[in-house]
């Protein structure tokens, strides 16, 4: 992340934002003189978009998704992150289907999913269109019928009567935990990543549970990987650490779970201040973090967006649009889905309501085009511009290369009349949405209905 200037709110608040997604106790011990390109020069003005294969389409096949595929590239979608395609583990299998995440074979495709040859067609097609596609990759642990199994059960973690075990402190009993202290097991989970670069050209992974794996396999990974091809890479982490060397990019799980928080009057916009002074502190400079409202794991397990932040989740979602990092949609999200996916059956994605589709696709044009809000160093500070309702409204600018954006969100479930007072707020903007010109100045009287948000640009 870049510096932040930060006008209200001292230290005083950052304590305990910061807790990394499901990390066991670290198997550590960061690699020396690990040198990698990153981030790559076309992820810096861009989206990701999150792909659930088996509930997109009534066929569940990735045939079925890339007829959508089109419609994504013209909302303005960069990034494709595509759910595991991998075959599922029978054995201990959750549900009728099962789940994504239990993987019986890495080389393989999930036949319900379609062939090798249909997810190359999804890639090249991917790449005509001037997108990039990472496939979700799970190197914690196996389904239980994996083929390592018997080939290689030296790969796995076993207690003490031998007996091989499920990863610690998790109830995931459809899958099997894999030992990192297997220096056989790394080079051939190494070698499977390479195996779909090799074989269908992707562009990078998402890795599930990054931080539950030894920090110095990552960066070992990443060297070799990008031996290959130069890859982008998202760790399922909400810490530091990964992105040092190994990733590119982690998740915000800290500032999604403070934005379900605020939503439901727990917290304040001035608890934002804080999160944003906590990153600056403890994240490498040029490292991306994941914006998002929602997310395959948030929808399922937790609540639909409208469930955990009710009228907000727009507001919200201009927000990870405009601060620093990059912005999620999960599938559905921009058909306004309101229903929990089941994980372990087949679920169509309902997409008869469009009418969150031209927000979504101003959205994605705004981070597009806008400079100031590139990914990484490139884009621009975050500068808190205060207000005599610091605790309800959340307004902030950031300028880059001659482009401005400023942000004005009510977060509160109130109307709220406010002053703004900052040099950074003079000047000549449009209303993005409304296309109004206006000119503030230093110092201006605003009201905002509940949730209501103002994005202006120059």
């Amino acid at each position: 992340m870049k510096k932040f200037n930060h006008i209200v709110l001292g230290l005083a608040l950052l304590t305990g934002m910061l807790a990394s997604c499901q990390n066991k106790p670290a198997k550590k011990a960061v690699a020396e003189e690990v040198k990698v390109e990153k981030p790559l020069a076309w992820t810096r003005n861009a989206n990701i978009y999150e792909v659930n294969i088996r509930q997109y389409t009534p066929e569940g096949t990735i045939n079925a998704f890339v007829e959508h595929m089109p419609r994504l590239k013209e909302m303005g979608v960069d990034i494709l992150w595509v759910m595991p395609v991998f075959p599922i583990s029978e054995k201990n299998r959750k549900g009728s289907m099962g789940s994504y995440y239990a993987v019986s074979d890495y080389r393989a495709v999930n036949p319900e999913f379609g062939t090798m040859d249909d997810l190359k067609n999804m890639v090249n097609k991917a790449h005509e269109m001037g997108m990039h596609v990472i496939l979700d990759w799970v190197a914690n642990h196996t389904g239980w019928d994996n083929i390592l199994m018997t080939e290689h059960p030296d790969f796995y973690t076993k207690n003490e009567a031998g007996e091989i075990v499920i990863p610690e402190g998790t109830d995931w009993s459809d899958t099997a935990d894999l030992n990192y202290d297997n220096n056989e097991l790394r080079e051939y989970m190494i070698g499977s990543l390479k195996y779909w670069i090799e074989n269908a050209d992707v562009d990078g992974f998402r890795c599930d549970v990054a931080g539950m794996v030894p920090t110095e396999f990552w960066e070992k990974a990443r060297k070799d990987l990008d031996a290959v091809k130069p890859v982008f890479m998202l760790a399922e982490d909400g810490g530091p650490e990964l992105v040092q060397n190994a990733f590119d990019m982690c998740y915000g799980w800290d500032f999604h779970h403070l934005m379900n928080e605020i939503a439901k009057g727990e917290k304040n916009a001035n608890d934002i201040e804080a999160y944003f002074t906590k990153i600056d502190t403890v994240f490498p400079a040029d490292s991306y973090i994941m914006n998002f409202i929602t997310n395959h794991d948030e929808n399922s397990w937790n609540g639909t967006v409208k469930e955990r932040m009710g009228d907000a989740g727009n507001t919200f979602a201009v927000l990870t649009f405009t601060m620093p990092g990059m912005p999620l949609i999960y599938s559905g999200q921009e058909a306004g889905m309101d229903k929990r996916l089941k994980f372990f059956e087949k679920d169509d994605i309902d997409w008869s309501n469009k009418s969150l589709l031209p927000f979504y696709t101003q959205l994605l044009s705004l981070k597009s085009t806008n400079k100031a809000l590139q990914n990484g160093v490139k884009g621009g500070e975050i500068v808190r511009i205060p207000s005599d309702k610091n605790e309800a409204v959340y307004a902030f600018a950031r300028e880059a290369e001659g482009d401005k954006v400023l942000v004005v969100l009510n977060l509160t479930a109130d109307a709220q009349e406010f002053t703004l007072a900052s040099e950074v707020l003079a000047g000549d903007y449009k209303d993005y949405f409304s296309k109004e010109e206006v000119k503030f100045s230093a110092k201006e009287k605003m009201s905002l209905k509940a949730w209501e948000y103002k994005v202006y640009v120059k």
